[in-house]
């Protein structure tokens, strides 16, 4: 099944706008790269006064945060975000319709459990009585775009794992997320890829959405990932962007020759990373 045009069909059913995103380049300067499909919407969910419709999108994803857990049966580097958005315009019980309905009925998936923050329990669990669904109560219920305050949130699970959340800012908003690499796995059998495959498609799509590797921002995160991805395998000159991957690799090597030499000197060696950057323009964590 071809869960994004799937959810397409499905949006524009419901004569909600539907856009499918292609890059990682953040919506602000508050993060390296977009981390969520709400990122964009920030201003709109800010702006008490503005009263929009509803939109949807599908938006790829980073987030650096989850770098350690990646390749352990969840955990994505980069993933793409299946989104709703509504800005005082559907109410938190058409949004959990909304994603029941996408969830059980066009997807074939049978939603476990859902989980409530207690203090909204109360509030909220009679949003899904027509469901006859196990409710339980987990006090990380909670989620923050980092600039505003923290919202109220239900997430949903299939086999203990989580596919998605609907975020309810400010009591009169609407933000979804789904996972869909997730659902893909759950629908479609996909497995989720090793840290090698996660590390190769992470790089190629941070190039393809115009970075580069260098020394600040996100070129820093490119350099870094470009050394990990190294340590574990070698570069196949028919992959993609192997011309930028091997250059920076050769840079790489030529940087750690250049320290082991420099470092011989007795004088040299008890200076720190700063010194070594400033005067060589050496980055030691890249080594």
């Amino acid at each position: 099944m071809n869960i994004a045009e799937e959810y397409r069909k499905f949006c524009e059913s419901r004569s909600i706008p539907f856009t499918q995103e292609n890059h990682v380049r953040p919506y602000d300067n508050t993060t390296l790269f977009c981390p969520a499909g709400m990122q964009q919407f920030k201003p709109q969910f800010h702006d008490s006064e503005y009263k929009g419709k509803t939109v949807a999108n599908i938006q790829p994803c980073i987030r650096l945060n989850d770098y350690d857990e990646i390749a352990d049966g969840t955990h994505l580097l980069y993933f793409n975000m299946i989104g709703l958005f509504s800005f005082r315009h559907l109410s938190l019980q058409e949004a959990i319709d909304f994603w029941m309905t996408f969830v059980q009925k066009v997807l074939k998936l049978k939603v476990d459990y859902i989980t409530i923050h207690p203090e909204q329990l109360e509030n909220w669990r009679h949003l899904y009585d027509q469901y006859q669904i196990e409710i339980r109560t987990d006090p990380e219920c909670t989620w923050t775009d980092g600039t505003t305050a923290t919202a109220y949130c239900t997430e949903f699970y299939i086999n203990d794992i989580e596919i998605g959340n609907i975020v309810n800012p400010g009591g009169d908003c609407i933000d979804v997320g789904f996972g869909y690499e997730r659902l893909d796995h759950l629908v479609n059998g996909v497995k989720l890829d090793n840290r090698v495959a996660i590390m190769k498609e992470t790089l190629c799509v941070m190039i393809d959405s115009g970075f580069s590797p260098g020394p600040t921002k996100q070129g820093s995160i490119v350099r870094r990932l470009i050394r990990d991805y190294s340590k574990l395998t070698e570069v196949n000159p028919e992959d993609p962007h192997y011309d930028i991957i091997k250059a920076e690799q050769d840079r790489q090597r030529a940087q750690q020759e250049k320290y082991h030499i420099l470092n011989k000197a007795k004088r040299r060696q008890r200076k720190d990373r700063e010194w070594w950057k400033n005067t060589h323009g050496i980055d030691l964590d890249l080594l």
